[in-house]
């Protein structure tokens, strides 16, 4: 513990959960009639409530008989809301950063959720077979628009699924997304070597015209991707459906062919409608489909990890976001030598010269990004956070994550407490994988199959990768844990000297048996690809 302990103030109030509390309802009050005779006197006024409910069953022939009628509809509406609080469906609610959950019965578990909380939703963003394509012609819609999806893998399932919502407000026909060659990637992959093509444009043929390529009769396609006259590029991140309609339209119309971009998050969530959210759900979780090959490796790399005791056991996927490139750019500080971080220090005024400045700035903010959870778990302190949960040394994990940063010495404390570690490259031969390394995005392609089927993820840092993963474990149904942990709060207490282990086990406990990927609204506490519930999912 002493080796994971920064310079961190100690530990304050500890977040606490706690199932959320539901207040009685009131009872309905008496309408004091207007009849003289039943007008209380001053001196039966200061009188218990029962003597007026005594009073109903009296035989005193001024009392009316409408008194039995009133108790009854009492009692009929206090059955009503009862019934209604047993059948109320599973639903966490946010109290500032408490998150209350309903009571449930069952014992906790370290593999899956409550089932009572799988029961309650259901996915319903799937194409409905049977309904009548309202799509115009290809050569009748507003127009065509084309996109770069930019970034890696997950950054560009994003804007591809954004692409298909903005055709759809725009009513305009989609040209086949390019993936676009990332500086940190620098991976040449085309939408098909990665993805189905058919079956995209075929499971949203009811929703969005789509095509392969760009039209015959638009000869100067170099136009497409470098003339300011096709460029749409004024878009403010998470814009409104009504800027595109404001804006976007008319240059379509007017062009027939317009390119977007940059088209990074260009798309809100709670200023869009409700229907073109759950299009965005359609596309991710049924249209965008990987090749063949890659969904039959992942179930191969997914059922070796379930039989490597030599019978059938669950395991843990962990993404461990720990890069020599994540590790800089948080301009965090971490656990190391004074020669690492002097040559960390080297490394980030070299990429970073504007936020290194001189560097004196960083200690300070180092230490308040810890404090607000915004820094990554290093290996060591997610090891000490999976044993306070009550995960054993047994567990079997598979990581995906790029080269760490530090090397063996710093996976190290992980290993020891965890030793059976692997990673696709240990799982499969090196002539398996070989058919997957010409695009680096279909070794993430794995990686991110192998996460989504494991019977627990755990996130250690924020991204889009983590972000689609829970979301779609959620989408699935919820009974899959994914683990998001409280940075913030785990700073505190491994700050804390005077902290016993005890303690540290109570709190990470409470802390986290809530951030599990449990059934919780949408906005504004999560957006769209991290919980899908309001606009994607219906009450069972």
């Amino acid at each position: 513990m002493a080796e994971l302990r920064h310079s961190t103030s100690s530990l304050g109030v500890r977040s606490s959960s706690s199932p959320m509390k539901r207040d009685s309802p009131d009872s309905s009050p008496l309408i004091p009639s207007t009849d003289n005779n039943l007008t209380p006197s001053s001196k039966d006024r200061d009188r218990p409530l029962f003597h007026y409910f005594s009073s109903f069953f009296s035989d005193d022939p001024r009392v009316p008989h409408i008194s039995l009628f009133l108790l009854l509809i009492f009692a009929f509406f206090s059955i009503f809301l009862i019934f209604n609080h047993f059948n109320a469906p599973y639903l966490c609610k946010k109290d500032g950063i408490v998150l209350h959950c309903p009571h449930v019965k069952e014992s906790p578990s370290l593999w899956e959720n409550p089932l009572s909380s799988t029961t309650s939703w259901k996915p319903c963003a799937e194409r409905r077979d049977g309904v009548l394509s309202e799509l115009p012609p290809e050569n009748s819609t507003n127009g065509y628009i084309f996109i770069h999806a930019e970034g890696g893998l997950n950054q560009q399932r994003i804007a591809i699924c954004n692409a298909v919502a903005v055709a759809k407000i725009l009513n305009a026909t989609l040209i086949l997304p390019v993936l676009k060659q990332d500086q940190i990637w620098k991976d040449q992959t085309k939408f098909e070597d990665i993805f189905d093509v058919d079956h995209f444009i075929d499971y949203l043929k009811y929703d969005v015209r789509i095509v392969r390529d760009i039209p015959e009769w638009f000869t100067d396609k170099t136009e497409l991707f470098s003339s300011i006259r096709r460029t749409v590029k004024n878009i403010p991140k998470y814009a409104p459906a009504q800027f595109y309609i404001d804006n976007v339209l008319p240059r379509v119309k007017e062009k027939k062919i317009m390119a977007l971009k940059p088209f990074v998050d260009r798309l809100g969530y709670d200023n869009v409608p409700p229907e073109i959210n759950k299009l965005r759900c359609r596309v991710n979780y049924h249209a965008l489909k990987f090749l063949p090959d890659i969904e039959q490796m992942a179930d191969s790399l997914a059922s070796r990890m379930r039989n490597r005791t030599g019978s059938s056991n669950p395991y843990m996927a962990l993404h461990l976001r720990f890069e020599k490139g994540m590790v800089g750019l948080s301009f965090c500080d971490f656990v190391g030598t004074r020669e690492e971080k002097a040559k960390m220090a080297e490394y980030r005024k070299k990429e970073w010269p504007r936020r290194y400045k001189n560097g004196s700035h960083l200690w300070q903010l180092a230490l308040q990004k810890r404090k607000e959870g915004r820094c990554p778990l290093e290996p060591g302190e997610v090891a000490v956070i999976l044993r306070a949960m009550g995960y054993p040394k047994e567990t079997q994990i598979y990581v995906a994550s790029g080269q760490v940063y530090g090397g063996q010495n710093r996976m190290a404390p992980l290993r020891n407490m965890f030793p059976n570690l692997v990673t696709k490259e240990e799982l499969a031969t090196k002539e398996e994988l070989d058919g997957f390394r010409k695009h680096v995005t279909s070794l993430a392609a794995l990686d991110f199959l192998v996460c989504l089927k494991s019977d627990v993820f755990v996130m250690t840092h924020g991204g889009n990768f983590a972000k689609l993963i829970i979301g779609a474990r959620r989408y699935m149904g919820h009974r899959l844990k994914s683990i998001k942990p409280d940075k913030g709060l785990m700073s505190k207490s491994f700050g804390d000297p005077y902290m016993g282990w005890a303690t540290f086990v109570e709190d990470v406990v409470v802390t986290h048996q809530t951030r599990t990927g449990l059934p919780e609204e949408t906005f504004p506490n999560y957006d769209l690809w991290e919980n899908p519930l309001t606009p994607c999912m219906c009450k069972a």
